[in-house]
């Protein structure tokens, strides 16, 4: 008990894991990825996985940490988000509760996940009764946005990710509703920065496809490094998550994580963290959070 279980979700951008995992490995005490037993995605479409990633797989883990978890992921009469929701419940299961259950999707990269460890490890107290005390532990996405032929734009607002929980009791994707306590870390997501015939793979089987914006995806065509300074409210769901772009030199995932230092973004600072902290403090032990229904927006406020 009291271990670091991080979990993954294998699907149609598997690949992606080759980037993802290798960052958690050594600091990780047993890794989960959970793939569908008829490697269906939430929306019910047939994704193929090459025999390659498991021997890549097989390459990576020297340790003897890793499990493939293949259940039943996908029942027609629940919508993507109702699966993916359900999926995540059931892969944090298999992990364990009375351990960290920490989800990382594939296209999410932890930066400095050894110091993200440290910080969980001043929260096991919380890991004695979950049921009682839960809480969810929170980074912050750094989300690029596209990647173009002269360069890489990104959103300047970075926003909470949730990435670990005592106890798993999601009300929609890795939302739970319970108390957030913020640490520095960075993760830094490819969300959008795909070919379009990708990023439209995601689309039409991730599990927030119902909640689309119907402008975003004309947004994310027309923007380049010419203009990118004037197109304003690039989120791709209702709401002013990502209100302007930055844009950097470089080809690929590689060159945006050698030049992080130079991003025009929210700066992680202690007296940011604390405020964030505190407020979250006050509401759970002054205030009953009210019980209603999870609309997407919440996943993302502070």
């Amino acid at each position: 008990m009291k271990k670091i279980h991080v979990g993954f979700l294998l699907s149609y951008d598997y690949e992606k894991l080759k980037m993802s995992i290798p960052l958690v490995y050594e600091n990780s005490d047993r890794i989960f990825i959970a793939q569908d037993i008829n490697n269906l995605t939430w929306s019910g479409n047939e994704f193929k996985v090459d025999d390659s990633f498991f021997q890549w797989l097989s390459e990576l883990d020297t340790e003897n940490k890793i499990e493939i978890y293949k259940d039943n992921f996908y029942v027609p009469e629940l919508t993507a988000i109702q699966n993916d929701t359900r999926e995540r419940h059931m892969l944090s299961l298999k992990m364990g509760i009375g351990n960290w259950l920490i989800q990382i999707d594939s296209d999410e990269y932890v930066l400095n996940f050894d110091d993200f460890v440290k910080d969980l490890r001043k929260y096991n107290h919380f890991l004695d009764n979950p049921k009682k005390t839960p809480i969810q532990i929170s980074g912050f996405h750094i989300d690029i946005y596209k990647y173009l032929e002269d360069g890489i734009l990104y959103v300047k607002d970075t926003c909470k990710v949730l990435l670990a929980t005592n106890y798993p009791n999601y009300k929609l994707a890795r939302q739970t509703r319970e108390r957030v306590i913020y640490v520095d870390t960075y993760v830094l997501h490819e969300s959008l920065a795909r070919t379009e015939q990708e990023l439209q793979i995601k689309l039409n089987n991730w599990g927030h496809n119902h909640e689309l914006n119907s402008t975003f995806l004309e947004k994310w065509r027309r923007a380049n490094s010419k203009n990118y300074k004037e197109i304003k409210d690039v989120f791709y769901l209702t709401g002013k998550q990502w209100s302007t772009l930055g844009f950097i030199k470089g080809n690929n995932i590689h060159d945006f994580t050698n030049r992080i230092n130079e991003l025009d973004i929210t700066q992680l600072d202690k007296n940011f963290i604390f405020k964030k902290n505190i407020g979250q403090w006050f509401k759970y032990t002054f205030t009953k959070p009210k019980k209603q229904k999870l609309e997407f927006e919440e996943y993302f406020k502070d």
